[in-house]
C-alpha cells in the first residue's frame, strides 16, 4: 500500500508468541532468558538481604546473591513474521501472585528444574497443569552436571509422558534454544491435531 508506514501498518507487524520461563527459586530462569535473548534482557533483580533470612531457602544455592522480584523479559526473532517474547517468572513464593498476570496470553512454558532441589519446581508444574498451559521440563545442569537421566527425573516429578523432559544448561544459548524448539514443536503438533 503506497504511503503506508511500516511501523504503524498492522499488516506488517510480526506475529508474537509469549513463552513463560518458570520454576522455583534459584533454578536458572534469569540465566536462561539472558543466555538466549537477542536483546539485553530486562531484569528486575534485587539483592538478597538479611530481611529474607528464614524466608528465602538458600539450601543448595548458598552462592545466590540476587532474586527476581517481578519478571525477566527477553526476545527472539524467528523471522520477519514471528517473534518470541520470553517472560521469566519470579521463583519465590511471596511473588507467585504475579504468575496469573504473566500467564495471560502465554502459549506455553518451560519449567526449569534443579535436580539438587526438585521440590522447588513442583508448584510451577502444578500451575501449568491446572491451567492447561502446555509446557516442557528443562533440567538445568548446574556446573554442567546431569546426574540423573530424563526418565528418572520424569518419575520423581510425576509428569505425564506427553511432557518432554530435556537436559539443558541455562548458561548455554544453544542448549536453551533446543528446549524452546522442543516446546514450539509441541505447540505446533497440538495445533495441527486440533
Amino acid at each position: 500500500m503506497a504511503g503506508s508506514d511500516p511501523v504503524t501498518d498492522a499488516s506488517s507487524a510480526p506475529d508474537t508468541v509469549k513463552i513463560l520461563i518458570a520454576g522455583g527459586f534459584g533454578v536458572g530462569k534469569t540465566t536462561m532468558v539472558g543466555s538466549v535473548s537477542e536483546i539485553a534482557p530486562l531484569r528486575t533483580e534485587e539483592p538478597l538481604t538479611i530481611a529474607g533470612l528464614g524466608i528465602d531457602d538458600l539450601d543448595g544455592i548458598e552462592e545466590k546473591r540476587a532474586t527476581t522480584v517481578a519478571l525477566d523479559f527477553g526476545r527472539i526473532t524467528i523471522s520477519r513474521e514471528l517473534v518470541l517474547y520470553l517472560f521469566g517468572t519470579p521463583g519465590q513464593q511471596r511473588f507467585w501472585f504475579m504468575w496469573n498476570d504473566l500467564a495471560l496470553g502465554a502459549l506455553g512454558a518451560v519449567v526449569l528444574v534443579d535436580v539438587r532441589r526438585p521440590e522447588s519446581s513442583f508448584a510451577a508444574i502444578d500451575f501449568f497443569e491446572r491451567r492447561e498451559i502446555p509446557f516442557v521440563v528443562g533440567v538445568n545442569g548446574f556446573h554442567g552436571k546431569h546426574p540423573y537421566p530424563p526418565e528418572d527425573i520424569r518419575e520423581a516429578l510425576a509428569v505425564p509422558e506427553h511432557v518432554q523432559v530435556l537436559l539443558c544448561d541455562a548458561r548455554d544459548r544453544e542448549s536453551c534454544r533446543d528446549v524452546l524448539i522442543a516446546l514450539i514443536d509441541q505447540l505446533i503438533a497440538s495445533a495441527v491435531q486440533a
